[in-house]
């Protein structure tokens, strides 16, 4: 069976996307620096580590040579997934983009096209259905059980703009899903208690998948079959390499975000003290601040 092949590293598939991050990350560090400057002191150099250390992720994913061997090894493909769908978008959200690409793009842009968009799009029941967590949820575990459908999965290797496509859709659910985390990670003892079920439930999906990949005693995507071979592997040790790969981190990941909500539920105080969730999940406060300082620009 074909599949697509990459050119290189630097073929107009890899530099696009290099060009769209790089100029992100110029946007986002503008912004951020103004904010540092300023008076209101709202922004932390750990929001723009971990912001960056997102793109970075995002870059890996797409534009590395690490990217250019998804299509010889599964263990390569997965490991796309998982920083396109729980790495990167958490971490972008971690380092509170909001205000500092607000602050980083140009004063008119911002006051004619965003801060009017910001102002009405909270009346607007579509954009409250997609930061939804049941809409995230449903749509996350929609992409990653969808896209590993072999049918699928095989239209995604074999077209450039169904590749594209599918990395799209992993990043839009990532970013979608680990939305409702961090907004409602510094709210009350309610939401702590359902972004837990939120977690907990969005795992079986990736449980069944990868046990499932892991225990087939056959190799899942004929397309692999053509490959090099790459480190020794056959095809079915490395579907076996790349559904480990998955649960594992998926379950770590998880685990961890679901142990600092659970530390926030239980004991307060001690939360306050690790600082974790309240003080590093928490964006920077937009509605207030956006406007003042896009005024003081």
């Amino acid at each position: 069976m074909p599949h697509l092949h990459h050119a290189g590293l630097w073929t107009p598939r890899s530099v696009l996307p290099t060009l769209i991050l790089v100029f992100t990350a110029l946007v986002y560090l503008r912004g951020w620096h103004f904010l540092r400057s300023s008076a209101l002191k709202a922004t932390s150099a750990w929001h723009a580590f971990s912001f960056l250390l997102g793109l970075f992720f995002v870059w890996v994913a797409v534009a590395s040579p690490v990217a250019a061997l998804d299509h010889e090894l599964l263990t390569v493909h997965m490991l796309q997934h998982l920083l396109l769908m729980t790495f990167a978008p958490l971490l972008i959200w971690l380092g509170a983009p909001i205000g500092p690409v607000s602050n980083g793009l140009p004063r008119r842009f911002v006051k004619e096209r965003l801060l009017p968009m910001w102002q009405s799009h909270p009346k607007k029941g579509w954009v409250k259905a997609l930061g939804s967590p049941e809409f995230a949820w449903v749509a996350a575990c929609s992409a990653l059980v969808g896209w590993h459908i072999p049918t699928f999965f095989a239209l995604g290797m074999q077209s450039v703009g169904w590749h594209v496509f599918e990395h799209l859709s992993f990043l839009a659910t990532g970013l979608l899903f680990w939305w409702p985390v961090v907004e409602r990670s510094t709210g009350s003892r309610q939401d702590d208690l359902s972004m837990i079920l939120y977690l907990f439930f969005a795992t079986l999906p990736c449980d069944i998948l990868s046990g499932f990949l892991v225990f087939s005693d056959r190799v899942v995507y004929p397309v692999y079959f053509s490959s090099s071979h790459l480190l020794g592997l056959s095809p079915l040790v490395d579907q076996q390499c790349a559904a480990a790969l998955m649960w594992t981190c998926v379950t770590i990941v998880y685990f961890v975000a679901g142990a600092i909500l659970t530390m926030r539920l239980l004991s307060p105080q001690g939360l306050s003290r690790v600082g974790l969730v309240q003080s590093k999940l928490s964006g920077v406060g937009v509605p207030p601040t956006v406007p003042q300082s896009v005024e003081a620009l």
